[in-house]
């Protein structure tokens, strides 16, 4: 859908650049309570991206209270009833308990789950164009973000007012260098991970493979297949995979037997690499701009967290911006933070590829215990979760004017 053929207001009470898992989640909640919402993304409506695609427990948590989780299933993605580490020749299998609502964890294609987030985005009432770039932001005299400039597939550029914009575009977020948003906290480890898939049907559970500076994930997915990963330190990718990707089947087959020959020759797509960069916590908000998504925090996929993040954040963000209250962006960042910090440490932990496997389990212990202090967080907000009243349009730009 593009931006020359959907008739747009001159000003929305939120435009958001960026409609993936934390633009279009935004998009849904801030619609839901009743704010006028538009939002871009430069890909086209249902297009796929880089991900490990694991869901892990956070954001199952937050799909089912959306009322999403059911539909994910629903559209083929298989339910995950245990994770499996292999340390080595030591297996370590860890069940998944079901609860109500939450039979597993799933792990759908982001041409599945993506597409879902902007239909329910859409449904609840927001506005979502596609094959359109956001070409600037507009400030006004005081250095206040006051709306952007859209420019569609065919070139034509539209400038629209809002309250806040909130910048959901990425790692790379063009919102996030525009306002010149801090680096708070920069992570240690750059990993490049080599993705794949392959039909694996009588495949279940993620299973997990480690070795010496090398690790590897089988992750089933929609329509009968399995996202295969092959992840290094981005020294070794760069001499030894960044022209050969091929080279990811070696070495996965060093990790277990047949691993690595299953992404090639099976009716299995083509490989991508993403040569990875270190995390970073960026500064969450300033005048009239918000940041959530890898916009704002940014971790390695080795743990496959990036969607927790995102959802988790998408739900902070919305709910600061509803509350009209200064204090409470200032809340929704120190949250944040005491969330992210824990992960992005033992991510880098786990990412730094200097265990050994007997000390490795260790690293993964301290992984899910950051964890389980999230959980705890999103199971309080499900404790209260009720009907939020719409609020009138424009009460955002008078309550939060000052900050």
């Amino acid at each position: 859908m593009r931006s020359n053929v959907v008739p747009l207001h001159s000003h929305y009470d939120a435009i958001i650049v960026g409609a993936r898992c934390a633009g279009a989640s935004t998009a849904m909640l801030l619609s839901r309570a009743g704010l006028r919402v538009l939002a871009g993304d430069r890909q086209s409506y249902g297009s796929d991206t880089l991900s490990t695609h694991a869901l892990m427990r956070p954001a199952a948590i937050q799909l089912s209270r959306w009322g999403l989780l059911q539909p994910l299933i629903q559209s083929g993605a298989p339910v995950i009833r245990s994770t499996t580490f292999h340390y080595g020749e030591q297996e370590v299998t860890v069940p998944i308990r079901p609860e109500p609502d939450m039979p597993g964890l799933i792990a759908p294609r982001r041409t599945v789950l993506d597409r879902m987030l902007v239909d329910a985005a859409r449904a609840a009432g927001a506005t979502v164009l596609h094959d359109t770039a956001v070409h600037d932001l507009v400030f006004d005299p005081h250095g206040r973000v006051r709306g952007v400039t859209f420019r569609d597939a065919a070139g034509q550029t539209r400038e629209v007012s809002a309250d806040i914009v909130v910048g959901a575009d990425g790692l790379g977020s063009f919102v996030a260098r525009k306002v010149e948003a801090r680096t708070l906290v920069q992570g240690r480890c750059s990993v490049a991970h080599v993705f794949g898939y392959a039909p694996t049907p009588a495949f279940s559970g993620y299973h997990w493979y480690f070795g010496r500076n090398l690790s590897g994930g089988m992750i089933p997915t929609n329509d009968g297949f399995a996202c295969i990963v092959a992840s290094v330190p981005t020294e070794r990718f760069d001499a030894e995979f960044r022209f050969d990707l091929s080279a990811a089947q070696r070495a996965l087959a060093a990790l277990a037997p047949g691993l690595g020959s299953r992404v090639f020759g099976n009716g299995g797509e083509r490989l991508k690499a993403f040569r990875g960069t270190p995390g970073r916590l960026r500064q969450a908000y300033g005048p009239g701009w918000m940041l959530v998504g890898d916009a704002g925090f940014f971790r390695d996929p080795l743990t496959s967290h990036g969607i927790s993040d995102a959802l988790r954040d998408a739900e902070g963000a919305a709910t600061a911006i509803l509350s009209c209250r200064e204090s409470a962006l200032r809340e929704f960042q120190e949250i944040r933070d005491s969330l992210a910090l824990p992960i992005l440490e033992t991510t880098d932990a786990i990412s730094a590829f200097d265990w050994s496997l007997e000390e490795l389990p260790e690293r993964h212990k301290r992984f899910s215990e950051a964890m389980k202090s999230e959980v705890a967080v999103l199971l309080a907000r499900a404790a209260r979760d009720r009907q939020v009243p719409p609020i009138p349009q424009g009460l955002v730009t008078s309550q939060l004017e000052a900050i």
